[in-house]
Formats: C-alpha cells, structure tokens, sequence
C-alpha cells in the first residue's frame, strides 16, 4: 500500500513526455505558420514537376508489384539492422544465439522462396 507513490510517480512522467510530445510539435507548427511569409498567387499554386506543364492526371494507378517488390527489400533490408549486431556480438552470445540467428534468417529464406515462386521478383 505505501509503494503507490513510486508508481503514480513513474505513471506522471509517461503523462508529462505525452504532452510534451503532443504540445511542441503543434506549438511549432504554430509559430510556423504565424512567422512565415503567405503570398498565394496563381502561378505559386499551380503543379510544378521538373519545370514541364501537367498533361495528365497525377493520380495514377500503378502495378501492386511495386509496392510488393518495395516491402521485400524494406524486410531484407530490416534482416541486416538484426544481422549486424548479432554478428559483432556473436563470440559473447554463444550456440543458442547461431540457432535463433539460424532459424531467422531460414524463416527469411522461406519467405524469399515463397515470393520467388509468385513471381513477386520479377520486374515486368
């Protein structure tokens, strides 16, 4: 019963870092759009893409294969942030850390072969 006080303690410091973290950032955008300069015009307003005029649509459908491809090299690319580390480490970690780092990198592996076979890999 008297060990409240340490967690309602530990509860108004998440509290105070949530709205510290709420109120700078609309703080600064605030002061952001109260200190800058706003000239709209005509010519400001419109699309501007490596100085050519628009001659269609901007919102154009693209393959799902994109975005499919895009996530296998986002989650190989996350396989080498967990590698690394594991690597430099690997002397102090011993056998049971080379089995987990095994049957990580096979579960990749499974999901590379799985991908491969839906063609997802190639670029058509």
């Amino acid at each position: 019963m008297g060990d409240w006080h340490i967690y309602q303690n530990n509860y108004l410091i998440v509290i105070a870092f949530l709205c510290l973290g709420i109120l700078l950032p609309v703080i600064a955008l605030f002061f952001g759009k109260l200190l800058r300069p706003n000239k709209p015009n005509k010519i400001k307003n419109t699309t501007y893409e490596s100085g050519m005029e628009p001659f269609h649509d901007s919102r154009v459908q693209f393959n799902v294969r994109y975005y499919i491809f895009g996530l296998m090299f986002v989650i190989f690319d996350a396989e080498t942030v967990f590698l690394y580390p594991w690597a430099v480490a690997y002397n102090k970690l011993g056998i049971f850390a080379l089995i987990e780092m095994f049957i990580f990198t096979a579960m990749l592996a499974i999901g590379l072969i799985y991908a491969w076979k839906k063609k997802v890999l190639k670029w058509t």
